[in-house]
């Protein structure tokens, strides 16, 4: 293996034989950035994995401007292997900063505010917007829902007046220095981090 080369070279022969294995992998080696445990297993595979440990966190981003920071809250959401993800407005989003964990998450898109608030009345999620407005929680006084969506707006335009309507609680980050927000990517990793404390105690010890 070339020095500081990410993953493995092809796997020695014999090769195992269990469906799980990618032979494309085995055969070329696996570069990917995946836990040693998945190296040479097919997508499909790790994402069934995954699927038997997932928290039942879910979060939401609204994709009215195509935002570049969705990449970076998807790639977070699988650090975290939530259950799913929702994508509200335009179907397309800049898979860049995902780094192709997508491929690994549950993702759903709805058109519309209104679709996804009856999606998740049907799934009995509670809608929790984040973001620094008026009214808003403060993060560290509020008890997060076990049952709930998290909801980040466009960087920049923040939550949708729309959603903020449909929201159980607005809750923001307390912040100390000179800048009036922190970018919304940054944003989603703080508050996942802080359900998964809340409600993984057998992930956070």
């Amino acid at each position: 293996m070339i020095k500081n080369e990410v993953g493995v070279g092809p796997h020695s022969k014999p090769w195992p034989i269990d469906p799980k294995f990618d032979k494309e992998l085995l055969e070329n080696g696996d570069r990917r950035n995946v836990l040693d445990k998945y190296r040479y297993w097919t997508v499909e595979a790790i994402k069934a994995d995954l699927d038997t440990t997932r928290v039942r966190l879910h979060i939401a981003v609204e994709n009215w401007q195509h935002d570049l920071n969705i990449g970076t809250m998807v790639r977070t959401a699988n650090a975290f292997n939530v259950e799913a993800v929702h994508i509200i407005g335009k179907k397309h989003w800049n898979r860049r900063g995902a780094m192709v964990t997508d491929r690994y998450l549950n993702i759903y898109q709805y058109p519309t505010v209104d679709e996804f608030v009856v999606a998740m009345k049907h799934l009995d999620k509670q809608i929790i917007a984040v973001d620094n407005i008026a009214g808003s929680l403060p993060l560290s006084s509020v008890k997060l829902p076990k049952n709930s969506v998290l909801v980040f707006g466009g960087e920049g335009p923040g939550i949708s007046t729309e959603m903020q309507k449909h929201s159980k609680n607005i809750i923001a980050i307390e912040q100390f220095g000179s800048t009036r927000s922190i970018n919304v990517g940054v944003a989603a990793g703080i508050a996942m981090y802080i359900w998964v404390k809340m409600h993984a105690t057998n992930i956070c010890k």
